[in-house]
This record gives C-alpha cells, structure tokens and sequence, in this order.
C-alpha cells in the first residue's frame, strides 16, 4: 500500500493463549506510537472487542509499570465465529467508524489466520508472534517462549530432587502444540534422560530397555520430558512403572507455563518488535508478520508465514541423540 502521513489511528490486541512479553509489546506500540504523533487505541479482549465495539484510547500512563507483568492488560479471547465474513465486516466497520487507519495485532497462529483474513478484506493490519509454542515460522523466536522455557527448566529442576530422593521416573508434559521446541530446549537444559516430540518419536520398547539399564547401573532418577498431544502420559507412566523397575510418575504442567514475569529476554524482544511495528506503519508497510532472524528485524506477508513450516533444527535433534 502506499505510504501514508500525518497522525493515524492505530488499534492494538492481544488473541488467543496469553505469553509473558505481551504487556512489554503492548507498551512498545503504544510508546513508539505517542512518539510518532499518532493516536493508539487498545482493542480488550482480541477479535471479540473489535466485534464489539471495546476499543480504548492509550496514553503514555495506560502502559505504565507493565513491562514486569504477566498475560495481558488489553485481556484476550478466542472468536472461531471470525471465520465468518459477516463477523469480520462488523469488526472492518467498527473500526472505520473510530477512524482506526491500521490494527497491530499480537499473538500466535490464529491471530495471524484472522489477521490475514482482514489484509484480504483490504483492512491494514501488522502481526507480532506472542505464543509460548515458539509455532511460527518467520521468527527465531516468538514473544513468551523464553519465560515458559525458564518456568518448565525450573520445573523440571525441582522434580529431580524428589525424583532422586525416592529413585523415581519424572515424565513431564510440557505445552507446544504441535511443536516441540519447549521439550526439546528443556529437556537439553535439564540433561533430561528421553525426550519425547512429533518429530522425535515416542518408541516405548527402547525407552523401557534404557530404563532397565539406568535402574541396573544403580541410577536414582530418571526425567522423561514430553510434549502435549503425543499419548497420555499417565497411562504411559503406570507401563513404565510396570515393566522398567522405576517407579515413574507423570507431571502435567499446563498453564503454569503461560504465567509469571516475562524474562527480560522476551522484554527486550516484545519492545524491537512493537516498535518495529510503528515504523513498519510509518512507511506505509501493512498486511505483514514482523519476526526476528539472527538477531535482525523481518517482516514477511501473513500468507508466507501461514503456509511454512516452523520446525525445530535437525542440528538440535542431533544434540539430543548425542547426549541421551
């Protein structure tokens, strides 16, 4: 599109499973916004709000002492009914009538699907990854991913000591989806033992017989990290107690993963990449998702990004057979 002037209306949201590093993204939009002389309004509660009409105007003191908290202060929802023309074109029409001249919206897979779905439609919209899954291609890394990692690491640290102490098997379930990069990196972090993903399969046989072989040689413990959607982990752990001579117990960590203090890593990348998103505005480039690569600010259209794959590195899964 053609680049724009003067003072424009920029809307900003937050969809789907809240990240650590929202707020700080939050706060950069609204902050390089103020700075450009535009005027920014917060969206609450995601698509939801744009359907109906939630929308408010940000100052410099509404994304004050946000950079340290958790989840969302604009609040987030999921809409499935925004598949549907009709819902969109309330949405289109509700921000025309505010006068919104572009929307920045924050989030993971599906805010990107209905943020593409509103390029379409002719409407300017910039997208910035916040998903703990660390799923979207375009982007070494997605807003959130690091704090979740921090909070499974130290999870997985604390059963350790108790799996030692009663000489057990920790299976832990991480989140992901279905991307495995939360098991993997924790797992190597916590010299887990198995580490189980889509892409570096569960085969019970051979994870059974290194047990029988741990407990033989007089090990302890035992950390098996997993991520969700493989198999039902405590189905998994009563076969493994069953026949590897361990004891195992299995560990769901779920939204604790979501929760707490964004690490400054994920501060300092939620603020590049709401900045980034303004200037990108600036210069009149829209209907794009804004990633970081080697450290370097990207974009790449919404249609780009839907259609690759964000897979873990093989040089990562060489890693795991090599210390396993």
């Amino acid at each position: 599109m053609a680049i724009w002037g003067g003072i424009l209306k920029i809307a900003v949201l937050t969809s789907g499973g809240d990240a650590p590093g929202m707020n700080p993204a939050i706060r950069a939009v609204v902050r390089a916004g103020l700075n450009s002389g535009h005027e920014v309004y917060g969206v609450m509660d995601g698509y939801q709000g744009l359907v109906n009409g939630n929308f408010e105007k940000m100052t410099r003191k509404s994304v004050s002492e946000i950079l340290q908290k958790g989840g969302t202060i604009l609040g987030t929802a999921r809409l499935p009914e925004f598949k549907e023309l009709s819902v969109r074109e309330q949405a289109v029409s509700n921000m025309k009538k505010l006068g919104i001249d572009c929307l920045v919206a924050i989030g993971g897979d599906g805010t990107y699907r209905g943020a593409q779905a509103l390029t379409e439609m002719g409407f300017p919209v910039i997208g910035i990854p916040g998903t703990i899954d660390n799923d979207l291609a375009g982007t070494d890394y997605t807003i959130g991913f690091h704090t979740a990692l921090n909070t499974i690491v130290d999870a997985i640290d604390k059963l350790r000591d108790t799996a030692s102490s009663h000489q057990r098997c920790s299976l832990v379930e991480t989140m992901g989806r279905d991307c495995g990069d939360l098991a993997v990196m924790a797992g190597l972090s916590c010299g887990a033992e198995f580490i189980i993903t889509k892409d570096h399969p569960l085969d019970k046989p051979t994870l059974i017989e290194k047990l029988k072989v741990h407990k033989s040689e007089g090990r302890r413990n035992a950390i098996i990290v997993i991520t969700e959607n493989i198999t039902n982990v405590h189905d998994l752990a009563e076969e493994i107690t069953e026949k590897s001579g361990f004891a195992c117990r299995a560990t769901v960590l779920g939204y604790v993963q979501r929760g707490g203090s964004p690490t400054a890593q994920d501060r300092i990348l939620a603020g590049r990449m709401g900045a980034y998103a303004i200037d990108l505005i600036n210069r009149g480039i829209t209907g794009v998702a804004i990633g970081e690569m080697n450290s370097k600010m990207i974009y790449l259209p919404f249609k780009e990004v839907l259609s690759m794959n964000n897979e873990s590195t093989e040089e990562l899964y060489q890693l795991v057979s090599k210390l396993q």
